[in-house]
């Protein structure tokens, strides 16, 4: 079978996509591009083969070029990801895959256009091996009905707003940019959609930055089932990167910690709680581009499925209208 002709734009986080597929067997990594030389000469010498551009449209306009990782500035993604389309390419996205609804929308409609192309977006936390654990253990039963459930992206690195290139865009959001992973995860976790929210935010810890939006938001959410939660997105805590989950059913209760989660089946105090200590986060940056490839080769579904995308991107779009206006919002699902 021939090879998918692959090729990263964006050589932050995209240089975990081109190890990725260099290393795929389905896929050749023909092209690399980044706006930064230094960055660009630099990655690429690490992948042999592989040609080095500057500019995007050496990679979207190439007939010969199957699949683009797209992993530059979140105010990209929309436009490249047309382009990406409109010249017969399958995308994955780094999150957020676009910025706006209306946005969302449009990649919709070209996908409609394209039905054989596929899309997907990195929401990697699918892939760390603690949830995975976790999801297998609620598909089984173990934890009866799920009736509440918490998660927050304490992120730690405040600079990333402050002083990088998020702060410099006219409009960047915490909930697309990390949130976006967490509310995808309990959606994930549930095999349900949040159907409404009502969230606050505030941006105590950026003020005097130029950092144009909330730098912490929190949202109460409720799912179509009837269960209620959670999401979080905390970009200037005093703390590292960690994903704080509590998991609640009838029958059982999971919290976790940067060494271990914990399992409670009872609540007698006596009884003590199983410790999970499967790896958290544990995860490589490029570790859900194998199944992307291999739903394009038609030999199973992705892991973040198409839908998947344009939910998670619908509930944080909610979030930022409930939290600037003070208000519950239905989540409208694009």
């Amino acid at each position: 079978m021939k090879k998918l002709r692959a090729a990263v734009i964006g050589l932050g986080v995209g240089e975990k996509h081109a190890e990725a597929l260099a290393e795929n067997a389905d896929c050749e990594l023909v092209a690399l591009c980044d706006q930064d030389p230094q960055k660009l000469a630099q990655v690429a010498s690490h992948f042999a083969g592989a040609r080095a551009v500057e500019k995007d449209f050496e990679i979207l306009d190439d007939p010969s070029i199957d699949l683009v990782c797209i992993a530059s500035y979140d105010d990209m993604h929309f436009t490249q990801t047309m382009r990406a389309l409109d010249h017969g390419k399958h995308v994955f996205v780094e999150k957020p895959f676009v910025v706006h609804e209306h946005e969302a929308r449009a990649v919709r409609k070209q996908l409609e256009k394209h039905k054989d192309l596929r899309l997907s977006s990195n929401l990697i936390l699918r892939r760390s091996p603690r949830f995975v654990d976790l999801h297998e253990r609620i598909r089984r039963g173990d934890f009866g009905q799920l009736y509440h459930l918490e998660a927050d992206y304490n992120y730690g690195r405040l600079e990333k707003i402050t002083k990088g290139w998020r702060g410099r865009l006219d409009f960047y959001s915490a909930v697309h940019g990390g949130g976006v992973h967490v509310a995808d995860l309990l959606m994930w976790l549930a095999g349900d959609r949040i159907i409404e929210v009502s969230a606050f935010g505030n941006a105590i810890v950026s003020a005097g930055s130029g950092f144009k939006n909330f730098d912490n938001v929190v949202a109460a959410v409720r799912f179509a089932n009837g269960a209620v939660g959670k999401v979080g997105v905390n970009f200037g805590c005093v703390m590292p990167h960690f994903h704080p989950v509590e998991i609640y059913g009838t029958q059982a209760t999971f919290i976790n910690g940067r060494e271990c989660a914990w399992l409670y089946t009872a609540r007698d105090p006596e009884t003590a709680p199983l410790r999970i200590g499967t790896d958290y986060p544990g995860v490589h940056k490029g570790d859900l581009i194998a199944g992307f490839v291999n739903s394009i080769l038609g030999q199973g579904p992705a892991d973040v499925s198409e839908e998947d995308v344009f939910a998670s991107l619908s509930v944080c779009c909610a979030i930022e209208r409930s939290a600037h206006a003070g208000v519950p919002v239905r989540v409208e699902y694009v």
